[in-house]
């Protein structure tokens, strides 16, 4: 059966000399792998570059029920880049959200609202041309409820922990476990909650701070999905906003 969907690039894996296993989430259907040809031809159907990390493509894709890789008879580009693949910082930043949600969103079945969330945020930093330092930290924290793993915000009070395990703030240091972050970086996570694509410019952060802060929600995911890695794009994103 062959159906059309929109999808979002997650992941690319060369197969053989003409062919890719990508990963996409798809608005149809959830996340699913596909077999994509792309011979080396001016006049293939099907281009590598349209697989870039984050990209926004039209799928027509064969679906098989006893099928886990499907095939892609054609594929365009529904949204062509302006920025993102061409700025250091915003591709970097667009690899490091790829390779998160391609560990983190495994979920084989229709979630439109999610879908949604993923293709704003990508034309939003793509569309945006200044003040996107804190834009995957936003994206990671919204992204959460989506996920079912928002934590608990409320009844925060200054000089509180956050228990990283039990998704909560207490007065109390955690005794049996060491997963959690000391009052100061408590503090400054109920800042991160308040921020949004629009209004993240006007939270001013220092770049020790920043990252402090992703290798803390890394840390969260972590916890709460099963075999969730440390991510190597952690380190291209420290590297380059050093």
């Amino acid at each position: 059966m062959l159906q059309k969907t929109l999808g979002i690039v997650l992941h690319t894996l060369k197969y053989k000399d003409t062919s890719l296993i990508v990963d996409v989430y798809t608005e149809a259907f959830g996340r699913a792998s596909f077999l994509v040809s792309v011979p080396r031809s001016r006049k293939a159907m099907v281009k590598s570059v349209l697989f870039q990390p984050l990209a926004l493509v039209d799928l027509e894709v064969e679906l098989r029920p006893t099928s886990t890789i499907y095939k892609v008879r054609e594929a365009k580009s529904h949204y062509p880049f302006s920025s993102l693949p061409y700025n250091p910082y915003k591709s970097a930043i667009a690899m490091f959200l790829s390779e998160f949600l391609y560990r983190a969103v495994r979920e084989e079945a229709e979630n439109r609202p999610l879908f949604a969330y993923l293709q704003h945020s990508v034309i939003w930093l793509d569309e945006c041309r200044t003040g996107f330092a804190n834009f995957h930290l936003v994206f990671l924290m919204r992204l959460s409820r989506f996920l079912g793993l928002y934590p608990n915000l409320e009844d925060y009070r200054p000089g509180d922990y956050f228990d990283l395990r039990n998704a909560c703030f207490t007065s109390l240091r955690p005794q049996v476990h060491s997963n959690y972050i000391v009052p100061a970086e408590a503090a400054r996570l109920t800042r991160l909650m308040r921020m949004n694509y629009e209004t993240m410019h006007l939270f001013a952060m220092s770049r020790e701070e920043r990252m402090r802060c992703l290798i803390i929600m890394n840390e969260y995911y972590r916890l709460h999905l099963p075999d969730f890695p440390v991510l190597k794009s952690i380190e291209v994103l420290k590297e380059l906003f050093d």
